[in-house]
């Protein structure tokens, strides 16, 4: 939570330049406690993983969250069954028809980086849901190939194919330490990656809007914050559990598709001993700082959000 002092304290400018939480009396006053309003837009084939995953890290704060699980209106997955989804799933077309507001949006990833994104059968519709964001959500998370089409949507970057599927788990530098978003982090962290493409960093640095929160010398950019279309995007995956990896190794083991042993994820990069997680950690605190900033900026009343836009920390 944020601590309230007065903002002719000392200390008020220079916690609020190390980007620690600190919150003006006025402000503590507008924020009247009410659940957060987040949805989950689930693009994942193993629905069921995917809202667990998620779930587990936005449940860990002390704010009461009301979560929504969202689909695209024409898309029927294949992996879950049609009674989870009619049991849990809204389609994106019924939630756009009511007018309804969120105070967060989580668009997944999805196992389909090998096509281009005109080419994906919901991307009309996606496209759609990006536009409707700029109205009708106050801060959006873009995951991995939801991160990379948010991208390509708002600013016209592209993924690009890598020669070698990056798979492992990869040191990345903190490049803003007193970003809102990286509070607590360490000035290095492990975050597992799985995927066959990139974002350059070079084409992200060319957007004077786009700041780089966290990059790896190896798989190149992670985490990048859009301050103009109030999002974060990023292309790694700190919501995985600890077996994920293993059980995409072991899936494409069985296959007989050709895929390396992860890198630095098990023990000796021995794929017969047990994985370890070293991403937890800071996987809670990148939610629970976007969380927290969803608190303390976001509208009380959720029919402002899309029109009052005031951040209220500065």
């Amino acid at each position: 939570m944020p601590i309230k002092i007065p903002p002719n304290l000392p200390a008020f400018e220079v916690l609020h330049r190390e980007g620690v939480m600190v919150m003006r009396a006025d402000q503590a006053a507008r924020q009247d406690i009410r659940p957060l309003r987040i949805g989950l837009l689930n693009l994942m084939p193993r629905k069921i993983q995917t809202e667990t995953q998620f779930a587990r890290l936005i449940g860990a704060t002390p704010l009461q969250i009301e979560l929504e699980l969202l689909r695209m209106s024409e898309h029927t997955p294949r992996n879950t069954s049609p009674e989870h989804m009619e049991s849990f799933y809204r389609p994106f077309a019924e939630v756009a028809a009511t007018g309804e507001k969120f105070d967060g949006l989580i668009v997944t990833g999805a196992p389909i980086e090998h096509l281009e994104f005109d080419a994906v059968t919901y991307w009309d519709e996606l496209r759609a849901v990006f536009d409707w964001t700029q109205t009708h959500v106050h801060s959006t998370f873009g995951v991995c190939w939801g991160g990379m089409a948010m991208l390509n949507h708002f600013h016209g970057i592209e993924k690009h194919m890598l020669a070698a599927k990056a798979f492992g788990c990869f040191r990345h530098r903190n490049m803003a330490p007193a970003s809102p978003y990286l509070r607590g982090f360490s000035d290095d962290c492990v975050i597992p990656v799985s995927r066959w493409t990139e974002m350059r960093k070079s084409e992200i640095d060319a957007v004077p809007d786009l700041t780089i929160l966290l990059h790896s010398d190896e798989v190149g950019p992670c985490l990048v914050e859009d301050a103009a279309h109030r999002a974060l995007y990023i292309f790694n995956h700190l919501e995985y559990d600890s077996d994920t990896l293993k059980q995409e190794y072991d899936r494409d083991i069985a296959a007989g598709t050709p895929i390396n042993v992860p890198c630095n994820y098990y023990p000796g990069d021995d794929p017969t001993r047990a994985p370890l997680n070293r991403w937890r950690s800071h996987a809670h605190l990148l939610y629970g700082n976007w969380l927290s900033e969803i608190y303390q900026t976001t509208p009380f009343d959720l029919a402002r959000i899309g029109i009052e836009r005031t951040d209220l920390r500065g």
